[in-house]
């Protein structure tokens, strides 16, 4: 059945094309199996609450009309502002339009948030652009900039909040540096979700086409309740296409964790477990909660344009699993660097089983993808990455990350990270193990080789111990802390892009860290081979159980093989067959004309054909989950298609192009 929708019909409707709902979620309380919501353009102030799922060859779909046409807004218009004082207008909100959730009292604040808990998740926009929060109205006065921020010229634009409780109102004071509000859009958001069904097991929904923009969302870290402007709320099967996503509080979708009241913030809340006990708690209690391969994730989010989110564009933990990622465009995420935390990037998931992403462009972003625990059957391909890093000159915000294109963390693989172009100061963070880097351009350090992963406590070393599952399932076949190495890097191209600084080492995550940045794979020169691995365990005599303790925590091998090294990039001292340019000065510049990508560079002149292509074989399986890096169903890759698709034939230069030819065609628009 087809069910129409039009905010601008005359009156309230059946639903009928003669007669359209005014409201889309009238429309979902209706909606059932094979139904289709088809939603005329207008703006649409509304929380849309599926109250049905579909089925998996009988889908519930939304669908805008025309393409961006419907807006579905978290927040409301207000032109009841009053000039205060210089360039800030006053305006006054009676607290009963918010109903139970009021963002101008509510914080954002939670489970691994590292920033001081003072920012509401409330916010004002002028002409579609998040006003900085003040912390006291002499500051929204002052109207200055706010040095940390990475578009420091528009943190002038201010806004402060303060309740009246003897009117029972919210006060909001804002300086819009000259502008009149009353003449210009201004909007504040009211309403925490815009398209995400209160309850679970809503699955098999296509969501096609909105605008989506504004929430008031909360923050929403691992072992939470995960809320987002769009998302399936621990279900299955969602399809979120060709929609804008942009100026959520904090993440724009969610393919996250379900509300456990038993281990929702909890080490905000109770203080007495350490955080990656409550993590790990969460991952066991998951199972009990349903989550199974049969039940949760395999969602496709794709061809969506996703900016302007304060903590993440896509964020995800267990309700992610074995999905799609595919072709979204996605940047400008924490800019304002208003919130801190452990939970922000482009995309930020935690248990990506199976997870591909692949064809995103991502960049100006705190990260750009960030697959933390559990990254097993995670595949990152084909993806543009870039400017993920503070710009010169920026400050260092309160409970600020470090910045890198892709961030692997304390996961046992396989983790695999092919044919992608990687152009930001720090390419891959590698706190973690089981990654196989193969055929990427990198012009950034590997960082966090070896450390980032276990706690030093009173001087004694914690391990911080993960999980590892059946392979291509969710169950959980063991638990191991991370012993480092167990990667693999074939075919890549290396170029030392920016000069090597001296750095200080800094507090991360509570870990010191100084950012590694020379650039290629000789910070892996300590790691065996496998053979001088293979060695130590005398795998012909009887084993001593005791003896061999040594070795069963040591590092891991590495394998590394026909990479090739430019500019002072630096080769590991066991690496077969690199290629390391010496002599020739090798350029790399991302040029971008009317939306359109291509890449500059003559590195071409200089690069050599290898023998041979890499496939699953050749990589191998990863130590702990025993598991080949392989495509979700089990089948072998063979690593003969490039960035573009374009075949390699049976010959392959190293990097993300067959050809030196293809390196010159758009890499996006």
């Amino acid at each position: 059945m087809l069910i129409y929708v039009d905010a601008k019909a005359a009156r309230e409707g059946n639903g009928s094309k003669e007669m359209p709902f005014k409201h889309i979620n009238e429309a979902a309380q209706i909606a059932v199996p094979g139904d289709e919501v088809l939603v005329a353009p207008g703006v649409y102030r509304e929380y849309v609450n599926p109250k049905n799922g579909g089925e998996e060859d009988n889908r519930i779909v939304y669908r805008s009309t025309e393409p961006l046409g419907a807006v579905i807004t978290g927040a409301e218009p207000v032109k009841s502002w009053e000039p205060y004082q210089d360039k800030v207008w006053v305006c006054r909100i009676n607290n009963g339009g918010f109903g139970s959730y009021n963002p101008y009292t509510t914080l954002v604040m939670g489970d691994w948030y590292f920033a001081p808990p003072i920012r509401h998740t409330g916010a004002v926009y002028l002409n579609d652009r998040h006003l900085y929060e003040a912390q006291t109205l002499e500051e929204c006065l002052e109207g200055g900039i706010y040095e940390p921020s990475w578009e420091p010229e528009y943190s002038v634009y201010k806004w402060y909040t303060e309740q009246d409780e003897s009117t029972n109102e919210t006060v909001i004071y804002a300086n819009f540096q000259g502008a009149n509000p009353n003449e210009e859009n201004v909007e504040i958001n009211v309403r925490r979700n815009c398209f995400m069904p209160s309850e679970t097991g809503r699955s098999y929904i296509t969501f096609s086409g909105f605008n989506v923009n504004k929430a008031a969302t909360t923050w929403a870290p691992p072992a939470a309740y995960q809320d987002g402007m769009v998302g399936p709320h621990w279900s299955k099967g969602w399809i979120i296409e060709d929609c804008e996503i942009s100026n959520s509080m904090c993440a724009g979708i969610s393919l996250g964790k379900y509300y456990d009241p038993e281990n929702d913030h909890y080490f905000t809340n109770k203080h007495v477990k350490s955080p990656t006990q409550m993590e790990r708690d969460a991952v066991c209690r998951g199972q009990y909660h349903g989550w199974l391969k049969e039940k949760v994730g395999s969602h496709i989010v794709r061809r969506c344009h996703i900016h302007h989110c304060e903590q993440a564009g896509i964020v995800g933990r267990m309700g992610c699993v074995f999905s799609i990622i595919e072709d979204n465009h996605i940047h400008h995420i924490n800019n304002m660097q208003q919130l801190g935390g452990a939970e922000i990037a482009g995309i930020k998931f935690h248990a990506a089983i199976d997870v591909i992403f692949r064809r995103n462009h991502i960049h100006h972003s705190t990260m750009g993808i960030w697959c933390d625990w559990q990254a097993q059957g995670t595949r990152i391909t084909q993806n543009l990455l870039h400017d993920n890093m503070k710009p010169e000159g920026a400050g260092s915000a309160l409970g600020a990350m470090m910045s890198q294109d892709v961030f692997v963390e304390v996961g046992h693989g396989p983790t695999l990270i092919d044919n992608n172009i990687m152009l930001s100061k720090a390419s891959v963070r590698i706190a973690t193990e089981g990654v196989a880097c193969v055929h990427n351009l990198i012009l950034g350090a590997f960082t966090a080789v070896g450390g980032g992963t276990d706690n030093v406590v009173e001087g004694v070393n914690q391990p911080r111990y993960t999980p590892y599952h059946i392979r291509h399932r969710t169950e959980v076949a063991g638990f191991m802390s991370i012993l480092h190495g167990d990667d693999r890097f074939y075919n890549n191209i290396f170029v030392q892009n920016w000069p090597v600084e001296e750095v200080e080492a800094k507090e991360d995550m509570g870990f010191m860290m100084a950012d590694n940045q020379e650039v290629g794979t000789a910070v892996f020169d300590e790691y065996p081979t496998y053979d001088e691995w293979i060695a130590q365990f005398e795998m012909d005599k009887p084993a001593d159980m005791f003896k061999l303790t040594k070795y069963h925590f040591s590092h891991l091998p590495v394998w590394v093989e026909g990479n090739a090294y430019f500019n002072g990039a630096k080769a590991c001292k066991n690496e077969k067959n690199p290629q390391v340019d010496s002599e020739h000065k090798v350029s790399v510049e991302l040029v971008e004309k009317d939306g359109k990508y291509t890449v500059r560079t003559n590195l071409y002149e200089f690069l050599s054909e290898k023998d041979g292509i890499i496939t699953s074989d050749i990589l191998g399986c990863a130590f702990e989950p025993e598991e080949r890096f392989e495509n979700p169903d089990g089948s072998a890759i063979t690593f003969d298609s490039d960035y573009l698709g374009e075949h390699r034939g049976v010959a392959t230069i190293p990097g993300p192009f067959a050809s030196a030819e293809a390196a010159q065609r758009e890499v996006w628009g």
